[in-house]
C-alpha cells in the first residue's frame, strides 16, 4: 500500500466512522475498482470536491439512501440528505490537510467511480455491502512565498466583469438535528467566536481577509482589517 492509498484508506475509515447508519460500517479497499453493482447504485450519490494542498473529488453511495432521507425528516424540509451526510464527508476530507470542502450535491457518481484514478472502498457490516466510497486525489503544490502569484493583466482583463460571492461570517457552531428542529423565535445560538473577534471574509467560500462589522447608513458592512496571502488562505 503506497502513501497515497494509505491516505485514502484513512479518509474512507474516517468517513465510515461518522456515517449515520443503523449499524457501524467498515471500509474495505476494492483493488479492482468499482464493481458493476456499485456503478449501478452510483447513479444516486452524494458528491463533493475538496480544494487544498491536496485536492480531491469525493463520492458517497448508500444502498439505503432513502432511510437516511427519512431520518432527516421529509415533512419539515429543513434537513436535506446532503446536510445529514456532510459531517461524514468532512471527516474524510479532514485527513487531506488544510483546505475547503465545497457544497455537497446529490447526483450521479458513476463516472467518478469508474475513473481509473478513483480509489473505491466498499462500506459493509458483517460482510453485507451497504454502500461505497470513492475518492480521486489530485495532488498539486501550494504557492510558495517566493513564487509569483500574480495573473497576467491580459488574462485578468477577461474576467474583470465576472461577479463572485463575497460572504462575511461572524462565527459558526454545530448543532444536532434535534436542537435545530427545536428552535423557536427568541432562541439564542452561541457561536464559536468571542465578541469583538474579527469576522471572516470569504470569496466563493475561500477565506481571503479578516474584518470588523460596522453600520453604514443603517446597513451592515465590513471594514477590512487584514488581507490574507495565498498560502494563508489555503
Amino acid at each position: 500500500m503506497n502513501a497515497t492509498t494509505t491516505l485514502q484508506t484513512t479518509a474512507a475509515e474516517s468517513l465510515a466512522a461518522q456515517l449515520p447508519t443503523a449499524v457501524p460500517l467498515g471500509a474495505q479497499l476494492l483493488p479492482g475498482g468499482a464493481t458493476p453493482v456499485a456503478l449501478e447504485a452510483a447513479t444516486d450519490a452524494v458528491v463533493a470536491s475538496f480544494v487544498g494542498g491536496l485536492s480531491a473529488d469525493l463520492a458517497l453511495v448508500l444502498t439505503d439512501l432513502e432511510a437516511v432521507i427519512a431520518a432527516g425528516g421529509t415533512d419539515h424540509g429543513i434537513v436535506a440528505v446532503t446536510d445529514v451526510l456532510r459531517p461524514s464527508l468532512e471527516a474524510a476530507a479532514s485527513v487531506l490537510g488544510v483546505g475547503v470542502l465545497g457544497e455537497a450535491s446529490r447526483e450521479s457518481a458513476a463516472a467518478l467511480l469508474a475513473d481509473p484514478d478513483t480509489v473505491v472502498f466498499e462500506l459493509a457490516a458483517g460482510g453485507v455491502p451497504s454502500g461505497w466510497f470513492g475518492i480521486r486525489v489530485r495532488e498539486h503544490g501550494t504557492v510558495s512565498a517566493a513564487a509569483p502569484v500574480g495573473v497576467p493583466a491580459g488574462n485578468l482583463g477577461r474576467i474583470n466583469n465576472v461577479e463572485m460571492t463575497l460572504t462575511v461570517e461572524i462565527g459558526r457552531t454545530r448543532m444536532s438535528v434535534r436542537d435545530v428542529l427545536g428552535m423557536e423565535p427568541g432562541a439564542v445560538v452561541e457561536l464559536d467566536r468571542s465578541a469583538g473577534a474579527p469576522a471572516d471574509v470569504l470569496l466563493n467560500g475561500r477565506l481571503i481577509a479578516h474584518g470588523e462589522v460596522v453600520v453604514v447608513d443603517q446597513d451592515y458592512a465590513v471594514r477590512i482589517t487584514r488581507i490574507l496571502d495565498v498560502a494563508e488562505s489555503l
